[in-house]
């Protein structure tokens, strides 16, 4: 009886260290969810060397559209988020998930599509008129469909040139920007990208940028840290010192500095 009563306590003991050691190695990690486009297009693998060495923080990077991303941040499922969707994070600040937006850089988006540009939108004044001739000239025109920001973008052109996009050459197909991308090549398609996942997927693909420069095309991007009164499991300290990071004179010039094929890709805009 003894015997088996020591067992029991050694193995909760060990059960107890194993818990003790986990929780430490929990305080130095934080989860960041943050849109694709920050992933594919290298940002975060060059940024976050330089945060983890000085900081001693990990960070685990789940990308996801932009949607999914504040989804896993109103279920208190990540210490903070980075994303480019201004209405959709105005709402998630507002309804108290959200805590500490700061702007973090931007870029733009752009349409591209088949160098033959059959719908010769290159020749069109603005975003709306491209997206009114792609609808009427029946062309393939393959969508994220994803709920990401570069989806809600897409469905606010379409709702502002007053166009249901259920014509017959759309392609809703639920993926991140790599994968439509190459989707688009695939099918000498057209599709709307951020300019970032452009850059670092282009030499890939057969399609041209064909449209840019609409002031429409704005991508601006946010981190926004989860509020640690709705949630105070997150690791929000260290989710703070991250963003406090990105922030700093140090961060926005590495955020400056990343560069591929000598353009640079995002251009860093924190309030001074």
């Amino acid at each position: 009886m003894n015997k088996n009563i020591s067992l029991a306590f050694a193995a909760t003991s060990l059960v107890l260290v194993s818990y003790s050691a986990s929780s430490a190695e929990d305080t130095q990690r934080i989860k960041l969810a943050t849109t694709t486009s920050t992933y594919h297009s290298g940002l975060l693998d060059y940024l976050l060397p330089t945060f983890e060495q000085q900081s001693g923080y990990k960070v685990d990077v789940i990308a996801t559209g932009t949607g999914k991303a504040l989804k896993m941040g109103e279920n208190g499922d990540v210490d903070l988020v980075m994303t480019h969707a201004p209405k959709a994070e105005a709402n998630f600040v507002d309804k108290g998930y959200g805590v500490m937006p700061r702007k973090l850089m931007y870029n733009d988006f752009v349409v591209v599509g088949p160098k033959e540009d059959p719908a010769k939108i290159a020749e069109q004044p603005g975003v709306i008129k491209v997206f009114e001739k792609i609808a009427k000239t029946g062309v393939v025109f393959v969508s994220r469909g994803d709920d990401s920001g570069t989806h809600k973008k897409e469905l606010g052109i379409w709702s502002q040139a007053k166009i249901e996009p259920n014509f017959g050459g759309y392609r809703s197909v639920g993926q991140g920007m790599g994968p439509t991308l190459n989707m688009a090549s695939e099918l000498q398609a057209y599709t709307l990208t951020d300019r970032g996942t452009w850059l670092a997927y282009q030499n890939k693909l057969d399609l041209n940028i064909l449209f840019q420069g609409d002031d429409k095309l704005f991508n601006p991007y946010q981190v926004i840290l989860i509020n640690p009164e709705r949630y105070p499991s997150t690791n929000y300290d260290a989710a703070k010192t991250f963003s406090d990071w990105l922030v700093s004179e140090q961060g926005q010039k590495l955020i400056n500095s990343f560069k591929l094929n000598g353009q640079q890709l995002f251009v860093a805009n924190a309030d001074k």
